[in-house]
């Protein structure tokens, strides 16, 4: 259908997260003042909230940020990987064998991940999106309705929105998706992520480390230096559901000793830089990516777990592929709410999304657990997998995003 002129060349995208606002900066740096291009999320307009959160940005993600000239801004805050370690024991042992190491670069000079805390992207993007004319709404979508040529949106606060397309970034348990009818597969993992930031005396150099402990793994992901102590890490800590009351409990220094415990002692002294923060974690996918005038974004469309620490680079090849599809549809003068062009952004991203969704939940099942006989068969393939360096580089190719055929966006082309 032929897009017209008037209050309908409108995108609204429900969620000021990270993909949310992604996608309308990619949107509105491509169509310019064609389209009105709106995020509405309470959020918004509070006071930022503490986030203890980081985040490894894939090279093929740093790429995308790049082209929408947000790089710059993190950059100075941003901590390259220059290498990766796999161990395998359990929390108490003294010696813990390192069973495969990963070179951080995907190219000389180009390390496969970034690590970059949460606030300085949030805050990154919702600047450049107020500069670049986005409309930043601090309400909520309340319901929304669907007609052959627009999508009537109700905000929170009752004001209704004509919109040629409707996207929910409003994460795992998306309102939005079950007012649209559309299912959800998945399950809780009788796991929680617990977060914090970590300083410590040695300086990382770069290195990331994943152990694999019974209770689930324990990530150590290092951030740029300061802090008390000079060094900071981030650490994900997957812990059982029945532990939490209890670890959640403790007080700073005994909750500190549980953490070195697990985080070992080659970085030297350690002390708590953030909070503790506990997040529930599970697989799920939505049946379908896209409804009536309605696009599924990020954690809305689908939920992994961290052990890969894919989620977020995950969503931002939502964010490449949909921001593609909706340019490349409005510059053909078609109308992008329209269900084939909707279709094609779900061809593009389900295979994707369900490949590295049971990659995710398989890696979980197989190193959350401490039965001898699996931990000898992982240990033996951990080791395989180590002597062989071109198995290793598709897997670094793979993290990092830029195997096979990425949307334009994270190939570091403008759309």
């Amino acid at each position: 259908m032929t897009v017209g002129t008037g209050p309908r060349e409108a995108i609204v995208i429900a969620g000021g997260g990270i993909a949310g606002l992604s996608l309308a900066l990619a949107l509105k740096r491509a169509l310019g003042t064609g389209f009105s291009i709106v995020v509405a999320d309470p959020a918004l307009g509070a006071a930022a909230r503490p986030d203890n959160r980081a985040y490894a940005v894939a090279a093929a993600a740093q790429a995308m940020l790049q082209t929408l000239d947000i790089w710059d801004a993190i950059v100075a805050t941003a901590q390259p990987m220059t290498e990766m370690i796999v161990s395998d024991s359990r929390s108490g042992d003294v010696v813990r064998p390192v069973f495969l190491t990963f070179d951080g670069e995907v190219e000389p000079g180009q390390a496969f991940a970034h690590m970059v805390e949460s606030a300085a992207l949030v805050a990154a993007l919702t600047q450049a999106c107020r500069e670049a004319g986005v409309v930043l709404r601090a309400e909520g979508v309340a319901s929304f309705e669907t007609s052959a040529t627009a999508v009537t949106i109700t905000l929170s606060a009752g004001e209704n929105l004509s919109a040629r397309l409707l996207v929910a970034a409003d994460g795992a348990r998306s309102r939005l998706r079950e007012q649209a009818g559309i299912g959800w597969v998945g399950w809780d993992y009788g796991q929680s992520g617990l977060v914090a930031t970590i300083g410590h005396e040695r300086p990382h150099g770069g290195r990331a480390v994943e152990h694999f402990l019974p209770s689930g793994p324990f990530a150590i992901l290092p951030l740029t230096d300061g802090g008390r102590l000079g060094h900071r890490s981030s650490i994900v800590w997957s812990e059982a559901a029945e532990n939490l009351p209890a670890l959640l409990s403790l007080d700073a220094i005994d909750m500190l000793a549980e953490i070195e415990r697990r985080f070992g002692l080659e970085l030297g002294d350690i002390v708590l830089e953030s909070p503790v923060s506990a997040h529930p974690l599970g697989f799920g996918v939505a049946r379908r990516f896209v409804g009536e005038r309605l696009a599924l974004l990020g954690d809305a469309a689908h939920l992994i777990h961290p052990i890969a620490g894919q989620g977020l680079n995950l969503g931002l090849r939502d964010v490449a592929a949909l921001a593609e599809t909706i340019v490349d549809a409005a510059r053909l003068g078609l109308d992008p709410g329209t269900a084939d062009v909707l279709e094609s952004y779900e061809r593009a991203r389900r295979f994707d999304t369900v490949a590295m969704g049971a990659v995710t939940d398989g890696l979980n099942r197989l190193f959350s657990n401490d039965v001898t006989p699996v931990r000898l068969v992982r240990d033996l393939g951990l080791g395989l997998v180590d002597r062989l360096p071109g198995l290793k580089r598709f897997f670094i190719r793979e993290a990092a995003g830029v195997s096979g055929a990425p949307p334009r966006l994270m190939k570091g082309e403008a759309l």
